[in-house]
C-alpha cells in the first residue's frame, strides 16, 4: 500500500465513519470544503513519508540522549520539527484566534493517524499541544492566554503534562507535589514527576509544563488538586527551578525522551501560575486528557496501518513453499498461503475496525460543538461514551496487529532489520499511558454506560441493529452472514450492558469491574462491525468490493467472540474471585 492508497483509505474513512460531509454541512468550518480536506490529508501523507518516516529508524537506533542535565533528540529531529512548524502542522486543531486553523476533529484524527504511521516517537511530542490549548482556552486567565497560547499553537514552545509521581501512578489522589503561594500572585512548585513525555528536549526554545500540585490548605484526595502552568524559561530569559533527573530506557518509542522532572531542585521552587480555580485542577487537566486519549487512539490506528503495509509488502515479495493450486515445483509468494491470508485479513479488518471507532468518536466530538443546538448534548454524550473505547480498542488492536505482522514475517520479523519488531515495541505503551486500558474499561462501565439516562448506549445498540437490517435489506450475497452476526453481537452487547447496569444498581461494584475489560472489547467489536457494515452498504462502486470484504470478514470471524465475551462479563466474576483467592494469596481479604 503506497501513499495514494493510504490517502484513499483515510479520506474514505473520514466520510464513511467520521461523517465529514455532515460535519462540514454545519457551517462551523466555513473555510473548509471536502476537496480541501482531502488535499490536506494528501499533503500530510507526503510530508510524513518524506520528512518523518526516514527518521523513524534513526530514532529507534540512536535514542534520545541525556548528558550533563541536557536532553537531546536523535539526529535530524530538530530540523524536521522546524519544517513541521513552518508548514503549520502544529496548529491545525487550535482556534483561529490563537493562530491555529481550527480543523474539525475528524480531520485531526486523520492527520494524527498519518504522523503516527510514519514516526510515533516524533508524533507523540506535538500530540499534547491541542489538548493543552483547549485546557488553557477553557480555564486560564487572559494574561496566561495572551502570553502562552500563540507560541504553543505555532509550536515555538512545546507542552508537557505532569501528572504521575513515583508513589502515585494512576492514583492521582496520592500525589504530593506542592504549590506555595508567592507575594506576587504566582506560586512556587516543589516535587517530582515521572514518565513525562518530552519533559525536556532540544526542539523548542521553551517548554511549558502543566503540573498538578496541592495548595497548602488543599483537602486530601483528588478534590485537593490544582493545575499550574510552569515554564522552563521565565520571561526574563532565566531558567526556572526545574531540573531533569534522567530519561527512561524504554521498550519502544526510543526517540521520544521520557523524563523524570524535579521542580524546586535548587530550593527556590519553580515559578508557576494557577490555571482555573484552586482545587479544581483535575477537571482542568481532563480537558487536556480527553483530547489526548482520542489522539492515543489515533496512534494505535497509525501503527496498525503501518504494520499492515509492511506485512503486505513482505508477503507479496517473500517466496516459500507451494501454495494450493500452484504449479508443481514452484515457489509461491507467502501471500498465496491460506494461513498467511488469514493473518493478513485479520490485521486489515482489525485496523479498519479501530479506525472506524476512532473516526466515529471524532465526528461526535465535532457535532457536540458544531451540530444543531438541540442535538449537541446527545452528541456530547456519544463522544464521552466512545472516547474510552476509541482509545482502548485501537491501542489493543495496534498491539495485536503489530504482533501478527511479526508472525507474517516469520523469523525475519524477530530481527530488528525488517522494522516489524519496532512497530510492536512502539505500540506497547499505547495501552498504558493516558490512562491504562483497564482504567478506560472502568470509566466506560462505571461512568459512561449511564450517560444521559442510558440514552447514549441505547443509541449504539439501535445503530448496530439498524446496520444489521440494512445489510439484510441490501440482499447482497457478498455480505455472507454479516447481518446474522451483527444481530447476534447486538444481543450479546445488550445483555452484557444490562447485567452491568443491574450489578452497579445493586452496589455489586466488584462484579461489574470484573467484567469491565471484556465488556469494552465486546463493545468495540460489535460497534465497529456496525460501522464497517454501514460503510460497505454506502460505499461507491470502486470501493464497495473492499468495504464489503472487510465488513464480512470482521463479522464472520471477530464477531464470533461476542458470545464468549458476554458470558465472561455475566458469569466470570465468581471465577475471578476464586482464582484471585486461590492463585493470588497476596490479595487482601475483602
Amino acid at each position: 500500500m503506497g501513499i495514494d492508497e493510504q490517502v484513499s483509505a483515510i479520506t474514505a474513512a473520514m466520510r464513511a465513519y467520521g461523517g465529514l460531509e455532515r460535519v462540514l454541512a454545519t457551517g462551523a468550518f466555513a473555510d473548509l470544503d471536502s476537496e480541501t480536506a482531502d488535499a490536506i490529508v494528501a499533503e500530510a501523507a507526503r510530508f510524513a513519508e518524506a520528512e518523518l518516516l526516514p527518521l523513524n529508524r534513526v530514532g529507534d537506533r540512536t535514542h534520545a540522549q541525556f548528558a550533563n542535565g541536557i536532553v537531546t533528540t536523535p539526529p535530524g529531529w530538530p530540523d524536521a520539527y522546524r519544517r513541521w512548524t513552518e508548514a503549520g502542522w502544529n496548529g491545525v486543531g487550535s482556534p483561529v484566534e490563537c493562530g491555529g486553523q481550527a480543523l474539525p476533529a475528524v480531520v485531526q484524527m486523520a492527520l494524527n493517524e498519518i504522523w503516527n504511521a510514519a514516526n510515533p516517537a516524533f508524533a507523540v511530542g506535538p500530540m499534547l499541544s491541542p489538548g493543552a490549548v483547549q485546557a488553557l482556552v477553557a480555564h486560564a486567565d487572559d494574561r496566561l492566554k495572551q502570553t502562552y497560547l500563540p507560541n504553543i499553537v505555532s509550536g515555538t514552545w512545546a507542552v508537557t503534562m505532569n501528572l504521575t509521581e513515583p508513589q502515585a501512578g494512576s492514583d492521582l489522589g496520592a500525589l504530593k507535589t506542592r504549590a506555595e503561594p508567592a507575594a506576587d500572585g504566582s506560586y512556587r512548585i516543589f516535587g517530582q514527576k515521572i514518565f513525562i513525555t518530552y519533559g525536556d528536549h532540544d526542539l523548542t526554545e521553551n517548554i511549558i509544563h502543566l503540573v498538578l500540585a496541592r495548595l497548602p490548605d488543599a483537602p486530601a484526595g483528588t478534590y485537593g488538586i490544582s493545575l499550574f502552568l510552569v515554564p522552563k524559561m521565565l520571561a526574563d530569559g532565566s531558567r526556572n527551578d526545574i531540573a531533569v533527573a534522567g530519561i527512561e530506557d524504554k521498550l519502544g518509542l526510543h526517540g521520544s525522551p521520557t523524563c523524570t522532572m524535579v521542580f524546586g531542585e535548587a530550593g527556590r521552587g519553580a515559578t508557576g501560575w494557577l490555571v482555573g480555580e484552586p482545587n479544581r485542577g483535575l477537571a482542568c487537566m481532563f480537558t487536556m486528557m480527553n483530547q489526548a486519549r482520542a489522539s492515543v487512539g489515533a496512534q494505535g490506528i497509525g501503527v496498525a496501518a503501518r504494520a499492515c503495509r509492511v506485512a503486505l509488502a513482505y508477503a507479496a515479495e517473500r517466496r516459500q513453499g507451494r501454495a494450493p493450486g500452484a504449479p508443481a515445483g514452484s515457489l509461491s509468494p507467502i501471500v498465496a498461503h491460506p494461513d498467511v491470508q488469514r493473518e493478513l485479513s485479520g490485521m486489515l479488518t482489525l485496523t479498519e475496525a479501530a479506525r472506524a471507532i476512532g473516526y466515529a468518536c471524532a465526528e461526535a466530538i465535532d457535532l457536540s460543538h458544531a451540530g444543531p443546538e438541540a442535538e449537541r448534548a446527545a452528541w456530547g454524550a456519544r463522544a464521552s461514551l466512545l472516547t474510552p473505547v476509541a482509545k482502548a480498542f485501537a491501542t489493543d488492536s495496534a498491539i495485536a496487529v503489530a504482533s501478527a505482522g511479526i508472525q507474517v514475517h516469520g523469523g525475519a520479523g524477530y530481527i530488528e532489520e525488517t522494522g516489524a519488531a519496532q512497530l510492536l515495541r512502539d505500540a506497547r505503551i499505547f495501552a498504558i499511558y493516558e490512562g491504562t486500558n483497564g482504567i478506560q474499561a472502568i470509566d466506560l462501565v462505571t461512568r459512561k454506560l449511564g450517560l444521559d439516562g442510558g440514552a447514549a448506549m441505547a443509541a449504539v445498540l439501535a445503530e448496530i441493529g439498524a446496520a444489521a437490517d440494512r445489510v439484510a435489506t441490501a440482499n447482497h450475497t457478498a455480505f455472507g452472514r454479516t447481518a446474522v452476526a451483527l444481530h447476534r453481537a447486538r444481543d450479546d452487547l445488550a445483555a452484557a450492558a444490562a447485567f452491568l447496569n443491574e450489578a452497579l444498581a445493586a452496589d455489586r461494584r466488584a462484579t461489574a469491574l470484573a467484567g469491565a475489560t471484556p465488556f469494552l472489547r465486546l463493545f468495540g467489536l460489535a460497534f465497529s462491525g456496525a460501522l464497517l457494515a454501514n460503510g460497505a452498504v454506502g460505499a461507491h462502486d470502486g470501493a464497495r468490493g473492499r468495504a464489503i470484504a472487510l465488513a464480512r470478514y470482521h463479522a464472520e470471524t471477530a464477531l464470533t467472540e461476542t458470545r464468549a465475551l458476554a458470558a465472561i462479563v455475566i458469569d466470570g466474576s465468581e471465577a475471578l474471585e476464586a482464582a484471585a483467592r486461590t492463585l493470588l494469596p497476596q490479595v487482601p481479604a475483602a
